[in-house]
């Protein structure tokens, strides 16, 4: 089975930019779908971003659209989420998550994603 791993995680300012990484480790990353959550401090856990396992399809929660891009490079077995324009309410822990091929459901859903990472922490300051 493959292990999400994240990093890229930090402190930023406000209107900062950051790029966290998921690689993977056991099984390739490249034949999964892969998604971004995220949970701040007494929130529940909320989607951010995802990509199908071509790159063909992309899906953004409205909070972060047209500020964070996902990318996926499968020769490099890494997902990597750029995130731009960074504003204190995106502060919270950063999970990567995989999805195999067999499952389908939405991408929006963490119950697509079988596989998940210890998550990283992204702290934005105002």
């Amino acid at each position: 089975q493959v292990q999400p791993v994240e990093s890229g995680g930090g402190l930023v300012q406000a209107g900062g930019s950051l790029r966290l990484s998921c690689a993977a480790s056991g099984r390739t990353l490249s034949m999964y779908a892969v998604g971004w959550f995220r949970q701040a401090p007494g929130k529940e856990r909320e989607f951010v971003a995802a990509v199908s396992w071509s790159g063909g399809n992309i899906y953004y929660a409205d909070s972060v659209k047209g500020r964070f891009t996902i990318s996926r490079d499968n020769a490099k077995n890494t997902v990597s989420l750029q995130m731009n324009s960074l504003k204190p309410e995106d502060t919270a822990v950063y999970y990567c998550a995989a999805s195999s091929p067999l499952n389908s459901g939405s991408y929006y859903s963490d119950a697509r994603y079988s596989y998940w990472g210890q998550g990283t922490q992204v702290t934005v300051s105002s």
